[in-house]
C-alpha cells in the first residue's frame, strides 16, 4: 500500500476526522495535539465515524486502533509517508511546528496542510525547503465530504502535488487542482458569494434565515450535489446547451448579477442571524443537529455511490 503510513497534526474536528478517514483505508496514523485530553477525544471521534465509514465502503481493510499519540509533532511525523496537518490557522503557529518536523520528516514524506484561509506561499515561508509541502484543504467533516482542493507551486517539486491528488484518491476524496493563489482557494469562495446573497436578502427583508436555508437546500442546492452550476444551466437549455442558455438568459443575469447585494458581517447582521438560526434550529442542540446533517450527508453519499458506480 502507497503511503501505508500517515499522520496527523491537530487532533481537532478536521483532524480527527482525517484520521478517522486515513484508519479506515488500511492506513496506521500517529497523531500529535498538545490539548489537554486530545487523545480521548479523537479516539471518541474515531468511534463516532466508523459506523459511517463502514456504511460507505470505507473502513472494510480498516483497524480503528492503528492510531498511536505522540508527546511532539516531530515525533508523530518520524516514519510517516503523508502527513496532514491541521493546526491553528495562525501563521506563526503553523511555522512553528513547520520548522519542528522538517528536520524528522522521511526524504520522501509529503506534508498537506488543511488551511482554508492561509496561502501556500504564506505558509512556504515556515520551511527551509517547501518541495514536499503541498495545500491539502478538505470540506468538513473530511471523512464525509469528499472534496479535497490540492494546490503547489513554483517552489513545489515535480510530482509532489500529483502524489498527494493519488493519495486523496486512494482514500476516497474527490480532488481538484488549485492553479492560481486566493485566499479562500475555491469552494470556499463559492460558499462566501453565496452566503453574501443569502445575508443581504434576509437584511432587506425578502426573506427570513430559515427560508433562505430553506431555498438552497430544498432548491439548486439538490441540483448542485449532482453537478456544478456551469453544466447544470448547459443542461438548462436542451439540446441548445451553454450557448443557447447564454443567449437567452445574458440580460437576466446581468442584471441580477447587478442588484446583488453588497453587506458586511457586523454585529447587527450577526444578531439578525443568530435569532434566525435559532428560530430555525426550534430548540435542537449542535450535537443534534450535527448528526441530522452528517446522517443527510451519509444518505446523500451513499445514494451518489451507487449511482455513479453502476454509470
Amino acid at each position: 500500500m502507497e503511503f501505508a503510513h500517515t499522520a496527523c497534526l491537530g487532533g481537532g474536528v478536521i483532524g480527527a476526522s482525517w484520521a478517522a478517514l486515513f484508519l479506515a483505508s488500511g492506513r496506521s496514523v500517529a497523531m500529535f495535539d498538545p490539548a489537554p485530553g486530545a487523545e480521548k477525544a479523537v479516539r471518541d471521534y474515531v468511534e463516532m465515524a466508523w459506523p459511517a465509514l463502514t456504511e460507505l465502503g470505507l473502513a472494510g481493510h480498516g483497524n480503528p486502533d492503528a492510531l498511536s499519540f505522540h508527546d511532539s509533532a516531530a515525533q508523530a511525523v518520524a516514519g510517516a509517508a503523508f502527513v496532514q496537518e491541521n493546526v491553528p490557522e495562525r501563521l506563526p503557529v503553523k511555522h512553528a511546528v513547520f520548522a519542528e518536523i522538517e528536520r524528522a520528516l522521511d526524504a520522501e514524506a509529503i506534508v498537506a496542510s488543511s488551511a482554508s484561509g492561509l496561502t501556500l506561499s504564506q505558509m512556504q515561508g515556515g520551511w527551509q525547503d517547501p518541495a514536499r509541502f503541498v495545500l491539502g484543504h478538505p470540506f468538513n467533516p473530511p471523512h464525509l465530504i469528499p472534496l479535497v482542493e490540492v494546490m503547489g507551486n513554483v517552489r513545489t517539486q515535480d510530482g509532489v502535488a500529483e502524489a498527494a491528488e493519488r493519495f486523496y484518491q486512494a482514500v476516497g476524496k474527490v480532488t481538484i487542482r488549485v492553479n492560481k493563489e486566493k485566499p479562500g482557494h475555491v469552494a470556499n469562495r463559492l460558499q462566501a458569494a453565496i452566503w453574501r446573497e443569502a445575508i443581504s436578502l434576509v437584511m432587506e427583508g425578502v426573506a427570513s434565515v430559515e427560508d433562505v436555508d430553506k431555498a438552497v437546500w430544498a432548491g439548486p442546492g439538490l441540483r448542485w450535489a449532482a453537478m456544478g452550476p456551469t453544466m447544470l444551466f448547459n443542461l438548462g437549455a436542451g439540446e441548445g446547451g451553454l450557448r443557447a442558455f447564454c443567449d437567452h438568459f445574458s440580460d437576466t443575469f446581468n442584471g441580477w448579477w447587478d442588484d446583488l447585494g453588497q453587506v458586511r458581517l457586523n454585529g447587527e447582521v450577526a444578531e439578525t442571524l443568530i435569532k434566525g438560526v435559532s428560530e430555525e434550529a426550534r430548540g435542537q442542540t449542535p450535537a443534534e443537529l450535527s448528526a441530522r446533517r452528517d446522517a443527510l450527508i451519509l444518505a446523500m453519499q451513499k445514494a451518489t455511490a451507487a449511482l455513479r458506480g453502476g454509470g
